[in-house]
Parts: C-alpha cells; sequence; structure tokens
C-alpha cells in the first residue's frame, strides 16, 4: 500500500512530516510512504504580516485541496495553523504527543525576559504573544517578523533586534533548543490553543487513512485540544485576534482537565482571562464554558473591535 503526507517545505514542517512518516513506517513496515511538498500562500508571501494576507488558511489551503482532490492521503500540521472550522469533507484525523507548550525568548547576550533593557526591540509574528507581552512589560517596542525559524534567528542580528518571540516546541523539534535564553510562563503568556501538538488532517470517512492514522494519536493530548479548540470555535477567533488557550491534564486526576483562556486588546492594555476545570470526556462543553466565561467578562467587545 502506498500513501502521500503532504506538508509545506520548511525545515520544521518537513521535521513534522517525517515524524509522521517515520511513525507509519515503524507500525506498518509494509507501507510505502511518500512526502510531498505543497507551497501555500503563506509561503508565497513570506514577509507580509499574516493578519493581513488572511487567517491560519494561508498556511493550509493549498494543501487542503490537494488533500480533497485525491493528489495526497492525509496532511500534517502544527495544529496551532489548522482552523476550528475544516473544509468540508475534512477531519482532524489524529494529534500528536504534545511537546512543551511555552512560548520561548532567543535574545542579544542570552537575557530573560525580565532583563531586557527598557524599549528593548522584539519581534514576534503573534498579535497574541505581543498583547500578553506588552501587557507584562508596557516599555518594550515589539515588531512584526516573518520567515522560517532560521530566517527569524538571522533576523535578530541582522535587524538589530534585542529579542525574538518563538514557539518552544519548533525549537526542540529542530534541535535549536540551546538558543533559548528564557522560557515565558504561560501565566504570563498563554500559548495559542493547539500550541505543540500536530494535527493530521485527512479526508473525511476514508476509512483506510483513518484506521492507519491512529497510531499516531495521543489520546490525551487529544482531549485537551479538544477543549481549547471548541473555546476559541465558540469565540469565533482567528490569527486577527489575541487569544490564549491551554488545557493542562490535573496532576492529581488524569480525567479532569484545567482550561486557561484569555482573549486581548493588542496593545495589551486589556486582558480577560478564565479558569475553568472539568471531566476530560467533556472537554467540547469545558471549551465552550470557558468562552463563554471570557464573553461575559467582556471579550466580545475585543473581539468586534477586531472584526
Amino acid at each position: 500500500m502506498r500513501i502521500v503526507i503532504g506538508s509545506r517545505g520548511s525545515a520544521l514542517a518537513l521535521w513534522q512530516a517525517n515524524w509522521a512518516k517515520r511513525k507509519l513506517a515503524s507500525a506498518y513496515p509494509d507501507l510505502s510512504i511518500v512526502i510531498e511538498v505543497i507551497k501555500t500562500e503563506g509561503d508565497r508571501l513570506s514577509e507580509m504580516p499574516v493578519s493581513q494576507i488572511g487567517g491560519k488558511e494561508v498556511w493550509t489551503k493549498e494543501i487542503e485541496h490537494a488533500l480533497l482532490s485525491g493528489s495526497i492521503d492525509l496532511a500534517v500540521h502544527s495544529l496551532k495553523d489548522l482552523p476550528t472550522k475544516l473544509p468540508e469533507g475534512l477531519a482532524l484525523g489524529a494529534v500528536s504527543e504534545r511537546e512543551d507548550v511555552r512560548d520561548v525568548l532567543v535574545s542579544k547576550d542570552n537575557r530573560v525576559f525580565w532583563d531586557l533593557p527598557e524599549s528593548a526591540t522584539v519581534a514576534t509574528s503573534s498579535l497574541r504573544r505581543q498583547a500578553q507581552l506588552k501587557h507584562a512589560r508596557p516599555d518594550l517596542n515589539f515588531v512584526a517578523i516573518r520567515g522560517n525559524v532560521d530566517t527569524r534567528l538571522k533576523k535578530l542580528e541582522t535587524e538589530n533586534l534585542d529579542g525574538i518571540i518563538l514557539a518552544a516546541a519548533g525549537l526542540k523539534r529542530l534541535g535549536l533548543g540551546d538558543c533559548i535564553a528564557d522560557f515565558i510562563d504561560p501565566e504570563i503568556c498563554l500559548p495559542a490553543p493547539g500550541q505543540g501538538v500536530l494535527g493530521i488532517e485527512i479526508r473525511e470517512g476514508d476509512q483506510r487513512i483513518t484506521d492507519l492514522v491512529g497510531v499516531l494519536n495521543c489520546v490525551e493530548t487529544q482531549q485537551a485540544v479538544t477543549a481549547e479548540r471548541a473555546m476559541l470555535a465558540t469565540l469565533g477567533g482567528d490569527c486577527g485576534v489575541p487569544i490564549g488557550g491551554y488545557a493542562a491534564v490535573d496532576t492529581v486526576s488524569v480525567v479532569v482537565l484545567l482550561l486557561s483562556g484569555v482573549v486581548a486588546t493588542p496593545d495589551g492594555r486589556q486582558v480577560i482571562s478564565k479558569k475553568m476545570e472539568g471531566p476530560a470526556s467533556y472537554a467540547e462543553q469545558l471549551g465552550a464554558r470557558v468562552a463563554k466565561g471570557l464573553l461575559e467578562q467582556g471579550a466580545g467587545e475585543i473581539l468586534d473591535a477586531r472584526a
């Protein structure tokens, strides 16, 4: 049997596709697996802010077209880049075990976040990161940055930046963990829903692929991201709105999730947060409850202002 995995062409995307390939090959030695690189709109317009060229679809649209057409059999995404509402005919077939969920700082002289000089220039591609970190340190000057991980790291020097905020998961997967100067506490900067997790997208009703990708799925992570994505879907958020969400498994009872959500204004002046816990078996309902709690505190006004 032969299957084709669709992937973007960046080093991180190919690491992710090869992770799926290795896992599948280990479970099914007779399987022939090919990776097909597909260039997305987000790749072509690599210097424009994501909020200006569209939502999360800029990273997935072309790959999803290939999936729907049958030219690929499954796609591997960073789950935080996958919209909560998938195109008709597609489904989330599996999610990986979660890597480190935190955001991190890569900085000149290896300075930690709180030791950055006053008015330091910090680059991030994420309004979510900018809003929360601006709330913590209003003195910092945040600028937009695009490009793959290697490109962003080079810009630390070439664009005279004091620091760059990235996801710990991407750096660790690429073997670049030594670049990290500081791990940002989620209490300061709540991660994006699905951060650190790989999402396996498949055709809905394709039982052959559904059965195969079961070996890629982590049930504990699936419960957590179900809550996070349900919260995001209820809020109606995308890349244009600073929304953070993270569901942690209770250390005492692995069947309980603690979901934290945040909605912020881009300037960081207003940050609305909500925490709730509930049974992991009711993850979707928990996500909706946290979203409702955020809306009751005024998150709707922030979301409407960004619409």
